[in-house]
């Protein structure tokens, strides 16, 4: 085997292994990611990264380049550039050499529309674009030629000029590449090159006014760029008989090679960018990097780790047919990659007083916990105990169903690391509410050990309220009830379809003080309750943690099922 070749069974590699063989493109790989600086980054994006990226770091001398299609500066700005080279790197997929931009190429793009001209392949059409779409037809009926269609080059060299300099306004003119109007596939029928747009780029100000088409500047930057192998989503194949056709009709050193693979449909979810912006500025969810999002950043201030997205990306491999991961089997490799590393402490989402009536007034004891079971070095944390604690309130039933084995009046239960304690009295308010429990413990169960051998079902974690530190808690669940919103029903839309349980927010939450050594985004669990990220909207006297992701419950499958 070739030393450059990588043995493999996925489509792409195996094009790629072919093409090495036959020494194309002088053996190189060289791929890109091309994002549209017109919204953040999502997890469908992340597929296209971990594989081109990946991809080119398994070649000899392979190249990733990052390159921004800014070719639309109607919906482009700098906020979004910014925000995708901070995901794209923290993701871990670091490009070769300079950023590209579509923009810095548009005077090549604009010679190269002079040169179809001039060579017959090209023609200013001064049909309104609705109209001229029109006359496209349709898969099934041939389209009709534009009027404007056979004008000469002289004159379409002077009106694409025209353009150039502004002497048109928007819509009243386009270019058109002269193909076949009765071509089988409609991307062939004449498509647009250049629209005129009189909107301020980020980049380049007002320096053009019209401005290439993807089709027509994608290829384009490719062959600028000696791209070798250009690989893009499945909704790019019919546009690929395109991609070719302008490169066939321009002259440059490196041919590229488009190849299609899936894009990413998660369940629960939406990836378009259309409908992620109207969540945003609808302020359906509290900005870009809100946790329900499937953007990057939405994940990131989630929790989830870049090592859990790549693997999640290599795991659903590489496909030609379009289908849905569910988003449990994501959850699942979140969940394993914390359960190896997160560490440990104690939390409680809807406190519940408890005072353990024997014990010692005043007295602290504290307790040495490791921080993860799962980790050799993960080290021990001290956990104090007093009188006064709180548990969860979902831990107390005062009339328990059967097999509920967590505290009730009379059921002996287990503090997680401290004793076995037993529920005597129950205190409530006026209201008839319960507001504190009042226990008795059993000193020689210190290190909640049986001492005589005696079993108990029940363990429950606790904190101890002198030593409580207050927190808000957010508990994030899907944004979406459906479970494929490429199926909603005739007439509805995304709004119908949210979920209005998928924030909740705990204000009156306590943790172990050990949480004010974690960091900002650090995740660990919560025990018995799932894994949970300080927030970065932390400060040093407010806590806030995300449920990254939740844990399996027992009780609640006993529930369910019932």
């Amino acid at each position: 085997m070739d030393n450059n070749e990588v043995k493999t069974v996925d489509f792409i590699r195996t094009q790629i292994n072919e093409d090495l063989k036959n020494n194309k493109n002088d053996k190189r790989v060289h791929t890109r990611f091309p994002p549209e600086p017109n919204g953040f980054l999502h997890i469908g994006h992340a597929k296209a990264i971990c594989v081109n990226h990946g991809i080119a770091r398994e070649y000899e001398g392979g190249k990733f380049n990052l390159r921004f299609d800014d070719t639309n500066p109607v919906k482009e700005d700098t906020t979004y550039v910014e925000a995708i080279k901070k995901d794209i790197d923290w993701l871990g997929a670091h490009w070769d050499g300079d950023i590209k931009y579509a923009s810095d190429y548009y005077g090549i793009f604009y010679d190269a529309a002079i040169k179809l001209i001039k060579s017959g392949k090209a023609y200013v059409d001064s049909l309104p674009p609705e109209e001229a779409r029109e006359l496209r037809g349709s898969p099934t009926k041939p389209g009709i030629n534009s009027p404007y269609r056979d004008r000469t080059v002289e004159e379409n060299l002077e009106l694409f000029e025209q353009m150039k300099d502004g002497k048109f306004n928007e819509g009243e003119c386009t270019l058109r590449a002269k193909i076949d109007m009765t071509h089988v596939n409609v991307h062939m029928r004449d498509p647009f090159l250049y629209r005129i747009k009189k909107v301020s780029h980020h980049r380049t100000g007002d320096e053009w006014c019209i401005y290439p088409m993807y089709d027509f500047a994608h290829c384009l930057e490719d062959a600028i760029e000696g791209i070798t192998h250009s690989l893009c989503s499945l909704e790019f194949i019919n546009h690929r008989e395109l991609y070719d056709w302008i490169l066939d009709n321009l002259d440059f050193e490196y041919r590229p090679r488009q190849i299609e693979f899936a894009r990413l449909n998660l369940s629960y979810t939406v990836m378009s960018k259309r409908y992620l912006l109207e969540l945003v500025e609808s302020k359906t969810v509290n900005g870009w990097d809100d946790p329900r999002l499937p953007t990057i950043s939405g994940m990131r201030r989630r929790g989830y780790s870049p090592e859990s997205i790549r693997s999640f990306c290599s795991q659903i491999g590489l496909s030609k047919v379009n289908s849905l991961v569910d988003y449990a089997f994501l959850e699942y490799i979140v969940r394993e990659e914390f359960n190896a590393k997160a560490d440990r402490i104690m939390a409680v989402t809807q406190p519940l007083k408890v005072t353990i009536t024997n014990y010692p007034e005043g007295q602290v004891e504290e307790f040495e916990a490791d921080n993860n079971p799962n980790r050799e070095d993960a080290g021990k944390r001290v956990v104090p105990f007093s009188r006064e604690l709180y548990i969860d309130r979902t831990d107390f039933i005062e009339e328990p169903p059967k097999k509920f084995f967590r505290m009730t009046k009379g059921q002996e239960v287990r503090l997680i690391h401290a004793y076995f304690v037993t529920c005597n009295e129950v205190i409530k308010d006026e209201n008839g509410e319960v507001v504190e429990l009042l226990c008795t413990y059993d000193p020689a169960s210190r290190c909640a050990k049986s001492p005589d051998g005696r079993k108990v079902k029940g363990t429950i974690q606790w904190v101890s309220i002198p030593h409580a530190i207050k927190a808000e808690v957010r508990l994030y669940d899907k944004l979406f009830t459906l479970e494929n919103m490429g199926n909603m029903e005739e007439g509805k839309t995304y709004s119908d379809y949210l979920n209005p349980n998928s924030l909740e927010i705990f204000t009156n939450a306590y943790v172990e003080p050990s949480v004010k050594d974690r960091a900002i985004g650090e995740v660990v669990q919560f025990m018995r309750i799932g894994y949970f990220c300080k927030d970065l909207d932390s400060t040093e006297d407010s806590y806030i943690f995300n449920r990254t992701v939740a844990l399996k419950d027992s009780w609640a499958k006993i529930q369910e099922k019932s």
